[in-house]
């Protein structure tokens, strides 16, 4: 199905107490805008926009299905996205976004969220591709996993982990961002609108056998993107895997570069039956935390090297 070219609202728009800035962000599932509230503090404000399925044309704010059946599914995923943004508004933790307002207008619905400053994971890995330190994942990803729980304990599942999605901040603290994908709680009917997923990055699951979406959906998109954080590039596929798995082992691709803990440790995180991977954040969490397993530095080796020569000569 195609996606419709959408229009994004215009800036200097009044949203409710909000003041579009301009758009930021977005695809196929929403628009993300810069905005300010009545205190001129700024936000982020995602429009649900489903590009399948509606059509806002432009002098619009309007949003209206682009058919009588695309209407039927869109108002079901409105009433979805609405309700994740009430179950995500209750959730106040520093590793996870913070909603502080959702409300329907336009004929849509509106999440409106804090507005962090830093860059994404995936950002960093490009900037720093092949020299990214053992400590700085084990940090990172040890510390989102913090946010991870306090999710899973909502019963609520993000189903959408990858680089793009996991923010650091300016003073280094990570934080969980862009919830789209989580319109499915762990109790809820399966959902009417076609699964989004990150190929990469997406478990097996995610494309066929959905009702056994659990924790465990989650722990394999944390695997690869800790994969992707090595490599500089996702993982092959899930479901190109299940047909021929050439998926090459973080063990065989970086022994020696990193602790061995750490690449056995993504590898069951891959593993493509959900029983094999870590069933719990906890557990991945704990071995995250484990860094006397964590293999020194090059140069701090070389330097304990030269000192041990140097104690021998001297």
């Amino acid at each position: 199905m195609a996606t419709q070219p959408n229009q994004a609202l215009p800036n200097g728009y009044r949203l409710n107490e909000y003041t579009i800035v301009r758009k930021i962000g977005g695809g196929g599932f929403s628009m993300v805008y810069l905005g300010r509230d009545d205190n001129n503090q700024s936000v982020a404000i995602k429009e649900y926009l489903p590009g399948q399925l509606v059509l806002r044309t432009e002098g619009s704010v309007l949003v209206q299905a682009s058919s009588t059946e695309n209407n039927n599914i869109f108002r079901h995923g409105m009433k979805c996205f609405f309700e994740e943004g009430r179950a995500l508004a209750c959730i106040d933790h520093p590793n996870v976004i913070r909603v502080t307002n959702f409300f329907r207008a336009n004929d849509t619905v509106y999440m409106v969220m804090r507005f962090e400053r830093g860059k994404t994971l995936q950002q960093h890995i490009q900037a720093n591709r092949g020299t990214i330190r053992e400590s700085f994942i084990r940090r990172v990803f040890a510390q989102l996993m913090n946010g991870l729980r306090e999710v899973h304990t909502h019963k609520l599942l993000h189903l959408d982990i990858k680089p793009s999605n996991l923010y650091i901040r300016l003073d280094g603290s990570p934080v969980l961002i862009d919830f789209g994908a989580a319109r499915q709680t762990l109790s809820q009917e399966e959902t009417k609108l076609q699964p989004m997923y990150t190929p990469g990055f997406a478990a097996p699951e995610q494309y066929h056998n959905r009702e056994r979406l659990g924790p465990w959906t989650d722990i394999y998109s944390v695997g690869a993107s800790l994969y992707a954080s090595l490599a500089g590039y996702p993982p092959q596929a899930a479901d190109a895997r299940l047909l021929n798995d050439k998926l090459v082992p973080a063990t065989v691709n970086w022994r020696g570069a990193y602790s061995d803990q750490l690449l056995e440790t993504i590898d069951q995180c891959l593993k493509l039956n959900y029983m094999e991977r870590l069933q719990s954040v906890f557990s991945l969490q704990k071995v995250l935390m484990d860094d006397s397993a964590m293999k020194p530095p090059r140069s701090s080796l070389l330097t304990s090297i030269k000192r041990s020569l140097s104690r021998e000569l001297f």
